[in-house]
């Protein structure tokens, strides 16, 4: 990634469309303090807010973001983009077809929806590709800019990128993604398939706060672990979500791109192209038929 993007910079998707680089996540952030949190992010400058049915927060994420829009008329609503997901359970043609109009009706404040992903390929094939088509005629209406998959492994975008119904290719896939788990195999087929990834838990959740080798690096420049994760994300070339539900760590983590520089020593301190330490769920290695 060029070291010239801002906190604020705008990455090329294949459909031609653009996508925030820094992205505000709502995933376990409770529906009541969603809407504030939306618009105290928005409010600091992200432009792109992540959500999902699963999450319970759809409604107010989109509330956040209408409220922002109104009391900030110099901002429109194609500045921002707001991401929902498919659940497992609403995989299949008509399933997801219902899903789509569910979280259409939600989020009708903001009139569209930037970016539809199958949140995880836990179902099976015929379901799988019936949601993709489900997904595809979305885009048609024009109430769907843009579709994705989360979650995906090589077998499941071989599956879909093999499918003769295939007519919009996926954007993104979101997927985990941190230092000790940087899947080199999904980042070949987004090369070779021109798609971005989209990193969740990019700081770990916390859970790598206090590894020998990050603490070094965020001691050696003063920075926080957290900074050092994001900036180490940016320059791979993904979208890191960040969640938090603390204000006061909205603005710092924004603006990682426009304050954190790190080094090649700690780029290679942070380089570890074989490990694969999921942290949260890992439904890529996802079999039809497993639990």
């Amino acid at each position: 990634m060029s070291t010239k993007l801002a906190k604020d910079s705008l990455l090329k998707l294949n459909n031609g469309k653009t996508i925030p680089v820094s992205g505000f996540g709502l995933y376990k952030t409770p529906p009541d303090v969603t809407t504030k949190l939306t618009y105290e992010a928005l409010k600091v400058g992200y432009r792109h807010i992540d959500s999902a049915k699963i999450y319970g927060n759809e409604a107010e994420g989109a509330q956040g973001i209408a409220n922002f829009l109104k009391d900030h008329p110099n901002v429109k609503r194609s500045d921002i983009f707001f991401t929902t997901k498919i659940w497992n359970n609403d995989h299949g043609y008509e399933l997801t077809k219902k899903a789509i109009e569910t979280s259409l009706e939600r989020t009708q404040d903001i009139e569209y929806i930037d970016l539809f992903l199958i949140h995880s390929p836990k179902s099976d094939k015929e379901r799988r590709l019936g949601t993709w088509k489900a997904l595809q005629e979305a885009v048609s209406t024009g109430r769907v800019k843009s579709i994705g998959v989360s979650n995906y492994g090589t077998k499941h975008l071989d599956e879909l990128y093999s499918w003769d119904g295939l007519t919009i290719k996926p954007v993104i896939n979101q997927v985990e993604l941190h230092p000790w788990l940087p899947r080199k195999d999904l980042q070949k087929y987004a090369e070779k398939y021109e798609f971005l990834l989209e990193a969740y838990a990019p700081i770990t959740r916390g859970k790598k706060f206090d590894d020998p080798e990050l603490v070094s690096i965020a001691k050696k420049h003063g920075y926080t672990p957290a900074q050092v994760l994001l900036r180490w994300s940016y320059a791979q070339g993904f979208i890191p979500l960040v969640k938090t539900v603390t204000i006061e760590r909205i603005k710092p983590n924004f603006t990682v791109l426009d304050d954190i520089e790190l080094d090649e020593e700690d780029y290679k301190l942070l380089d570890k192209p074989d490990s694969y330490e999921a942290l949260a769920w890992d439904p890529t290695v996802y079999n039809d038929g497993d639990a």
